[in-house]
């Protein structure tokens, strides 16, 4: 498994699309902290991409890798390697891949401009973001072989996640504002890896008046060491129980 995990590493952090993503990492948290003397805005400014683009980014090119990979994953079947090392080392190395990438991209520049200190949550949530839609990938690339029809799904996660979920949470929270909305609006929130990163970063920054409904209602909650304890044991959960998922099926599916 070590042999096909540095493999798999040396494979994907030579890909173009790793180079330019870590690219417009340093340059995009560059101009961000040039522009904005106050770091705090320049962390709120960045927290846009680590919400958005990095979980586009972590998702799309992992299904497109392991789509590309598919005939070498075939390879490895045939030989005397079981089929959980060769998942492991395929998810490893993307994970670790992008991982690393984001990290270079905003630590590099965090360090360069003497607010590491600022930014050091935010690179552990973009990585966690990360980590995250790299499992939904994979995932997604579970319950079908087809290359097109894998993308879409995935595509439908980040869309699901990023956009339609919230307005989904609006409208129950206003549909019942009537009622006690705050373990309800808990529970909900807990159900989506980018709300989550959303609150911790915000609570941290204290910016409570811009998490919306997802989050108000929840500030001395997050804020006290139960709520961080929840927040990193339900983004640990959105980590592993897709990757759980996806290696059952893998195990499962004929190739």
């Amino acid at each position: 498994m070590i042999q096909i995990l540095k493999y798999v590493l040396r494979d994907v952090l030579r890909a173009r699309f790793v180079l330019f993503y870590t690219l417009f990492l340093l340059l995009s948290t560059s101009l961000l902290l040039q522009l904005d003397s106050d770091p705090d805005k320049a962390v709120m400014s960045l927290l846009n991409i680590v919400l958005l683009v990095v979980p586009l980014v972590s998702i799309i090119f992992t299904t497109i890798h392991y789509f590309n990979s598919y005939e070498f994953i075939l390879l490895l079947m045939a030989q005397p390697i079981d089929r959980r090392s060769v998942f492991l080392s395929q998810y490893l190395g993307v994970a670790l891949s992008l991982c690393a990438a984001f990290a270079v991209g905003v630590g590099v520049p965090a360090l360069l401009f003497g607010v590491a200190s600022k930014m050091g949550l935010m690179i552990l949530v973009g990585m966690a973001s990360t980590i995250v839609f790299v499992s939904l990938a994979f995932l997604s690339t579970s319950f079908t072989r087809d290359k097109a029809k894998g993308i879409g799904i995935a595509l439908l996660f980040w869309f699901y996640f990023s956009l339609i979920y919230d307005g989904i949470l609006l409208w129950v929270v206003y549909s019942f504002s009537d009622y006690p909305m705050e373990t309800a609006t808990l529970v909900l929130s807990s159900l989506n890896p980018i709300d989550l990163a959303r609150i911790t970063m915000l609570l941290s920054l204290d910016a409570s008046a811009l998490m919306g409904y997802t989050g108000a209602f929840f500030k001395n909650f997050f804020g006290s060491g139960l709520g961080i304890s929840f927040t990193a044991a339900m983004m640990l959960m959105w980590m592993f129980w897709p990757v759980q998922v996806s290696l059952r099926r893998f195990k499962k599916n004929d190739l």
